[in-house]
C-alpha cells in the first residue's frame, strides 16, 4: 500500500513539475526583446529616431512578440521555433541599427 501511494505521489508530482519545465520558459528571448524596446526608447529619447521610425519598429517588435506568443501557445518551445524567433530578433536588431545611424533626425 505504501509503494503505491508513494508511485501516485511521484506520478502526481511528475504531472504538476512536468510542464514546467517543457521549455514554455523563454527568458533569454524576454531579456533581448526588452533590450530593444529599450534601444527605440533611447533612440526617440536622443533625436536619432524619429516617431515614425519608431512606430515601425516597434511594429517590428509586436511581430517577434507574437511569434514569441505563437511559439509558447502549446506549451512548448521547440528548438526551430526557437531558432525562427530568434532570426527575426536579429532582423529586428539590425532595422533598430540601421534607423538611428542614418541620416534623419528629428
Amino acid at each position: 500500500m505504501n509503494k503505491l501511494l508513494t508511485a501516485l505521489a511521484a506520478l502526481m508530482l511528475g504531472a504538476i513539475t512536468l510542464p514546467a519545465l517543457a521549455g514554455d520558459n523563454t527568458p533569454r528571448i524576454d531579456k533581448r526583446q526588452s533590450n530593444q524596446e529599450r534601444r527605440v526608447d533611447q533612440g526617440i529619447a536622443s533625436g536619432e529616431l524619429n516617431q515614425r521610425e519608431a512606430a515601425r519598429l516597434d511594429r517590428g517588435q509586436d511581430r517577434v512578440d507574437n511569434l514569441e506568443n505563437k511559439a509558447k501557445a502549446d506549451g512548448t518551445v521547440t528548438r526551430r521555433e526557437r531558432a525562427r524567433i530568434h532570426h527575426a530578433q536579429n532582423v529586428e536588431s539590425r532595422r533598430v541599427y540601421r534607423q538611428k545611424h542614418d541620416a534623419q533626425y528629428r
